[in-house]
């Protein structure tokens, strides 16, 4: 198997075909009498998956240019209307997607995780703010790393330190990363469950004796720097070249996948787009790890 991205495309439209026939319930609901879509569930996803890691921002330029460059392997392509609708109605599948080849990694098992969250900046002039359907889920927050505020959510990672997706969530940029994590492990008990002593990277604001007490009781160990006035925490040392992988892996998601210029203006049409973003990384790493690339994280072989 080759590192390239028609050979990632491949084995992704191959591996969404299999998984729809094994679980045909994750396909979105259609009636069972009228017509059939001609362009698959897995062509949908793969076109998502191609879409973000060259790049283009634009579902109507993208089409476009998979209009002239991809139509031997896409012969039928939609409007842009239509291709939005039909990725926001997949938004189930490829989330689905992103956790089935995740697992079938040997990244997944890792025993050390790193948590942090991102800004996902929606709009910047007043007038946007005050017109936009995100009104009531996105908000004013603080970007600690660029020193600026800015209006929209957050994206909360829990990765491996090699990049990989664990899981993720998507809230307003007001909400607590403490309670963001907890309920992210609630909401998917086992996975915490089946790894007992799992290490956990976090900063500084991952803090509170409750807030600890609960990663303790899901099996996770807490490994984060001092706060001001705390005694000195074990594992201090290890910290800092580990703090540098979480901020590289957003650097992946805002400088090569585009997080920033996601371009979505309702609810599901941002979820949409920022799940491209983690389906395109996840592939990305779980084909270096196929072929046996030495940097699972590695997309410069399919960004062309």
């Amino acid at each position: 198997m080759t590192q390239d991205l028609n050979s990632l495309a491949r084995a992704l439209y191959d591996t969404t075909q299999r998984l729809l026939k094994h679980r045909p319930d994750l396909a979105p609901w259609r009636p069972a009498i009228g017509f059939r879509p001609r362009l698959s569930d897995a062509d949908l996803v793969t076109l998502a998956l191609m879409q973000a890691l060259l790049g283009h921002t634009s579902e109507a330029r993208w089409l476009r240019y998979a209009r002239t460059h991809l139509s031997e392997q896409f012969p039928y392509l939609p409007q842009q209307s239509g291709y939005n609708k039909r990725l926001r109605k997949a938004a189930g599948l490829i989330q689905t997607l992103i956790r089935h080849l995740a697992t079938d990694t040997r990244a997944w098992t890792d025993d050390v995780w790193v948590v942090d969250s991102t800004p996902v900046e929606c709009a910047r002039s007043r007038e946007a703010v005050k017109r936009s359907d995100l009104a009531g889920w996105a908000a004013y927050g603080y970007c600690a790393s660029h020193s600026r505020f800015f209006w929209g959510l957050r994206l909360h990672l829990v990765c491996t330190p090699g990049g990989l997706p664990i899981a993720f969530a998507l809230t307003s940029a007001k909400a607590d990363e403490r309670t963001t994590l907890v309920d992210m492990l609630a909401a998917d008990p086992h996975l915490a469950a089946q790894r007992p002593g799992q290490t956990l990277i976090a900063d500084k604001n991952y803090y509170g004796r409750d807030f600890e007490r609960a990663l303790a009781e899901a099996g996770l160990h807490l490994l984060r720097p001092a706060r001001k006035g705390e005694p000195s925490r074990a594992g201090a040392h290890l910290l800092r070249p580990l703090r540098q992988v979480i901020e590289s892996i957003n650097q992946t998601f805002k400088g090569q996948l585009d997080l920033e210029r996601h371009g979505g203006r309702t609810p599901g049409g941002v979820i949409v787009r920022v799940l491209q973003r983690i389906l395109a990384l996840t592939a990305a790493i779980w084909h270096n790890d196929r072929t046996g690339q030495p940097v699972l994280r590695s997309l410069t072989a399919y960004d062309h």
